[in-house]
């Protein structure tokens, strides 16, 4: 502490103490001189593992007594236990109140933390009295520490006021709970059930319009929480659902009519699921479909067919596997039926490749530059058949790179 400061430190603490005191006994020894300012040039400080000991909440502020601390827990329902505000960041600024005299609204000081400003203040007690002491102001250094004595049989008077507080807020807490425990087990139980987001949140806000507290209307916003990630969950599975019935299995007209349904059903979490997306991409494989193909599977064996399409693909008789398979991509098969001709397109493009590859050497073996350009615009068109016949073929990438560097070395 500066020498400067010493003087103000001495007034605001007398002011503090004074007025925590009250009548309390002063101590018996008083200072002959209180300096104004310690000795000239003293920057001593106290003892390093002492200052952190007792700025060190826990070594000034007694715990709570576990007796006390059982007969409350028990007036708290344990669904509750885990949402009690019980620490700094969760408790809420004081509300703004309307004082009768003035009829304005005005704000009450929020109250600090007295676990950190406590222990800060007195630390400041005896960091001064310290410095007094190396100051060579003994006795001054004594009658200040002693005048800070008499808070100790004020603590048990605070302590006792606190009990009290501490007994009445439970009771009112015990009391609300007890008043709104039918809502509280009504929302557990439906969320329980995976009850529909609706149902609970409609439960919940009807809880909090009742003012029940801070802690039961917190507890009944994470139950709509829970409610929302669990109708949420549900949601997408059935949209994955109503996406297999369209993509896999080509029943484009039901699975249009659940997508409309799930949007309904589910307004409030459009953002999520994108229902008018599934809606449009239905759409847009129905409209794609054939027709006469659909009909066609009603009264033949879709599985006879895919086999037999599978066979020409192992023959590399692709031309005929391909309007099979496409035929197929119309009916309960359709998700085999598309595997099918990935593999199919994977086949054509490799065989494509291969011939590219073939004439590619050649090319190069050429002397003429005449020929060899020719021979590396040959080598392009397989690639551009590949392109052409299966244009999301699983090589795309790979075709279009070597068109590329061939275009290239053509052009030289």
């Amino acid at each position: 502490m500066t020498n400067n400061k010493a003087p103000a430190l001495i007034i605001a603490t007398a002011l503090l103490l004074a007025a925590c005191v009250g009548n309390a006994p002063a101590p018996e020894t008083s200072p002959r001189t209180e300096p104004k300012t310690p000795a000239a040039g003293s920057t001593e400080m106290p003892n390093a593992g002492e200052s952190a000991r007792l700025a060190d909440p826990a070594a000034i502020l007694e715990q709570p007594d576990s007796n006390e601390q059982a007969e409350n827990s028990r007036l708290y329902p344990n669904a509750l236990d885990s949402h009690r505000l019980s620490t700094p960041e969760n408790i809420p600024a004081i509300p703004e109140r309307s004082t009768a005299a003035e009829g304005v609204a005005t704000r009450t000081d929020e109250a600090t933390d007295p676990y950190t400003e406590i222990p800060a203040l007195i630390q400041t007690i005896f960091d001064y009295a310290d410095t007094l002491y190396r100051a060579g102001y003994t006795d001054s250094a004594t009658a200040y520490l002693e005048r800070f004595r008499v808070i100790k049989p004020l603590w048990a008077q605070w302590e006792s006021k606190a009990d009290s507080m501490l007994n009445e807020f439970g009771k009112t807490r015990a009391e609300k709970a007890k008043a709104y425990e039918p809502m509280v087990f009504q929302i557990q139980n439906m969320n329980r059930a995976n009850a529909s987001y609706d149902l609970v949140a409609e439960s919940a806000d009807s809880l909090i319009a009742l003012a029940p507290g801070d802690s039961l209307t917190h507890w009944a916003r994470s139950q709509k929480e829970i409610a929302y990630n669990n109708t949420l969950a549900k949601a997408k599975r059935e949209c994955d659902a109503v996406r297999t019935l369209a993509d896999n299995q080509a029943q484009f007209a039901e699975a249009e009519k659940q997508a409309v349904t799930l949007q309904m059903r589910y307004r409030d979490f459009e953002n999520e699921l994108h229902t008018q997306a599934l809606i449009d991409h239905i759409r847009e494989l129905m409209q794609s479909a054939d027709a006469e193909a659909a009909k066609y599977w009603e009264s033949n064996e879709p599985a006879q067919a895919l086999a037999r399409a599978d066979s020409l693909l192992q023959k590399e008789k692709f031309s005929e596997a391909k309007d099979i398979l496409n035929k197929l991509k119309s009916s309960k098969l359709r998700k085999e039926a598309n595997e099918c001709y990935t593999r199919l397109a994977n086949a054509y493009c490799t065989k494509q490749r291969m011939a590219t590859s073939q004439l590619f050497t050649k090319a190069q073996k050429q002397k003429d530059p005449a020929k060899k350009k020719k021979l590396l615009q040959e080598a392009i068109a397989p690639l551009d058949k590949c392109l052409t016949e299966y244009p999301d073929n699983p090589q795309k990438q790979k075709v279009v790179e070597n068109r590329l560097f061939l275009e290239k070395e053509a052009n030289r």
